[in-house]
């Protein structure tokens, strides 16, 4: 039950922040930043897969009821959760997994959980920004969007980790 709660105030948090303060950040006509899918980031490494599509679903689903935008929100962290064990396991070998169970800077360390969360922010901005555009006409345009909102996403991500995120390893 408490680690239910931990990560409903974790959603609850990252849903606010991003609907009420990043929706409203767009600077130089190209960098948005997208920090709500730290919640699919953080979950658990044994956490199924079903229950992490699941997941990553209705936090697109809540970011887009929020947003007014049909569904891209929800379709790109639904690709991001479907591609996270992937992802998981490039980066991992088996035993690494079973001996730590959360994907933390704190548990994995700094250069870890920077190549995963670069991997895993470029998979939903790129799926994002393609889906948003749906046409390959700007396709310059819409890369450098994606690219430098990535950029900008994965510092916000790493200080929130930083800042917010310690967990204590027992």
């Amino acid at each position: 039950m408490k680690i239910f709660i931990k990560y409903l105030f974790i959603w609850i948090t990252v849903v606010l922040c991003q609907v009420l303060i990043c929706n409203n950040i767009q600077l130089f006509g190209y960098i948005n930043p997208y920090i709500y899918i730290i919640f699919i980031l953080l979950l658990p490494l044994k956490t199924s897969k079903y229950l992490v599509l699941l997941l990553g679903f209705l936090l697109g689903l809540s970011i887009d009821i929020f947003s007014n935008t049909p569904g891209i929100h929800a379709s790109a962290t639904t690709f991001m959760a479907f591609l996270r064990p992937y992802i998981i396991n490039i980066l991992f070998n088996r035993e690494s997994i079973d001996k730590k169970h959360l994907p933390s800077i704190s548990s994995m360390g700094l250069s870890w959980f920077i190549k995963y969360t670069v991997i895993m922010v470029l998979v939903h901005h790129l799926f994002l920004f393609y889906i948003e555009a749906f046409s390959f006409t700007n396709f310059f345009f819409t890369l450098t969007r994606c690219l430098s909102s990535a950029v900008f996403s994965i510092i916000l991500l790493i200080i929130s980790q930083l800042l917010f995120f310690k967990e204590r390893q027992k």
